[in-house]
């Protein structure tokens, strides 16, 4: 029987902890009968964000297409919507159960760079797209064709989403971590870029480019024109490719922010040096079809022999699944106004987005209200990244394994976990994301619904206090324990 031993080690090291101990124990408590509230990743569907009804009906039909023909069909279905998936059978006619070309079904490439071209009023080319299996597919894609040399290695946000620093793992590469500001909304800085970037080549680390989020994932921060041609520029001066992760790019809340993408600032900057990749989901946005697995991958500032090889590449796994194209597609294409099917469809975006909008404030305000715990009020995304402040009552730890980050991710892990055991909400231990040394943090959801959010609130308050509480009383026995330690005495 293999041990765990004789597998890749780089398995071993690689960590995910947006489903790690935390999420394992809540499912744990779940099939014991305790009421859980996942707070732990962006699902929006299984905290009950209902589907859209104008992508659910095309892709039944599509799945289904002997229901075309059905007399009940027209008294189902608005007209345009039975047009649209004829549409889309006479380009795909064998429907979902057969390969596409390896990049991707055409029609819906070409409605991708229909669709950058409307939103940023560029142009957009479909022989630079690649559909694929959600946006971590496309992500994981650039970091294995880029890193090409154990020294090799990308510049990562710290906070992260850590598919990056997982995938890192897995392909040997470098991770060079570089700190948002958490001070100015968790924007990017020039200087600490320079100084990531410096101490990287220090260490005889070759950074070959840099992932930002934007909106940013587990900040929620927004960032702005000045700050992206900012880091396009860091980006041209250092020889660095960007991969701009711009899944939640319709997730911008706050008045006075808005989404830029990096594919508009890169050609309004007239920059044809820096390679840029662009990422995209079906699982985010006012969709969350998380399941459908859908999302694309522009490239631009690149040869016509450096894209063979990411069709290459993605020819390895033959396509992307089949109903993960056509849902990218309803996506980048939704009904237009006159179509019968429009109004409804706007219906149920607003709402979606206002119950989004209404429930980032309504936590951001709510927590800021709990002694001892901050954090800015998300911009955008589907996160908040909340400061906590604890008790130092580990002097013990502390001075037996002088390690100080391991003592936080062992104080952040403990908080994490009592508060799952106490209360069922399942969060995510900051230090599964990175943070600055000195500082804690959990990172959670706000997708519950919106009635439940206060109350999710009103119990972490409550936990908090008791939980700090618990922590003070504890610190004399500690110290005690500690001295006894120290003269033997125990």
């Amino acid at each position: 029987m293999i041990s765990r031993a004789a597998l890749n080690p780089r398995v071993l090291d690689a960590e995910y902890a947006v489903r790690g101990p935390i999420v394992q124990r809540a499912q744990q408590l779940e099939r014991q009968g305790k009421q859980i509230i996942y707070c732990n990743i962006g699902n929006p569907q299984a905290l009950g964000q209902r589907p859209l009804t104008y992508l659910r009906q095309v892709l039944s039909l599509i799945e289904y297409p002997e229901l075309l023909d059905a007399p009940a069909t027209r008294a189902l279905y608005p007209g345009d919507i039975i047009k649209r998936a004829r549409l889309i059978l006479a380009q795909q006619p064998p429907g979902t159960g057969a390969y596409t070309q390896s990049p991707g079904l055409p029609f819906v490439r070409q409605a991708v760079a229909d669709f950058i071209s409307r939103r940023d009023g560029i142009p957009a080319d479909p022989d630079h797209i690649l559909l694929t299996d959600g946006a971590s597919k496309a992500a994981q894609a650039v970091l294995q064709a880029l890193i090409a040399k154990p020294d090799q290695g990308f510049m990562i946000p710290i906070p992260q989403y850590p598919l990056y620093s997982a995938t890192l793992t897995l392909l040997g590469g470098q991770q060079i971590g570089y700190h948002l500001d958490e001070g100015n909304g968790w924007q990017l800085n020039e200087q600490i870029l320079e100084s990531s970037f410096t101490a990287a080549r220090r260490a005889r680390q070759n950074a070959v480019g840099i992932v930002v989020i934007n909106p940013g994932n587990p900040t929620g921060a927004v960032l702005t024109q000045d700050n992206i041609e900012m880091i396009i520029g860091f980006a041209h001066r250092r020889g660095l490719a960007i991969i701009a992760d711009e899944v939640y790019q319709e997730n911008v809340y706050r008045p006075g922010s808005r989404f830029h993408s990096f594919a508009r600032v890169l050609t309004d900057l007239a920059e044809r040096e820096v390679t840029l990749f662009s990422l995209h989901s079906v699982s985010k946005g006012l969709l969350g079809e998380c399941g459908h697995r859908g999302g694309y991958l522009e490239i631009r500032n690149a040869p016509v022999d450096v894209l063979a090889e990411f069709v290459k590449l993605q020819s390895i796994s033959l396509c992307a699944n089949v109903p993960g194209q056509l849902a990218t597609y309803l996506m980048v294409a939704p009904p237009q106004r006159g179509e019968a099917s429009y109004h409804r469809y706007q219906l149920e975006r607003d709402a979606i987005f206002e119950d989004l909008r209404a429930k980032a404030e309504a936590l951001g305000a709510a927590v800021n209200a709990i002694p001892g715990m901050q954090v800015e009020i998300p911009a955008g995304a589907m996160y908040a990244f909340v400061r906590i402040e604890l008790p130092v009552a580990g002097h013990r730890t502390k001075s037996r394994s002088g390690d100080a980050l391991a003592e936080a991710t062992a104080r952040e892990a403990s908080y994490c976990m009592a508060l799952l055991e106490k209360t069922g909400i399942c969060v995510v231990p900051g230090s599964g994301f990175g943070q600055q040394p000195g500082t804690l943090h959990f990172r959670t959801t706000f997708l519950p619904p919106r009635d439940q959010i206060q109350a999710l609130v009103d119990r972490l308050g409550r936990f908090h206090q008791s939980y700090l509480r618990s922590q003070k009383s504890a610190l004399p026995r500690l110290r005690r324990s500690a001295r006894s330690d120290a003269t033997g005495c125990r």
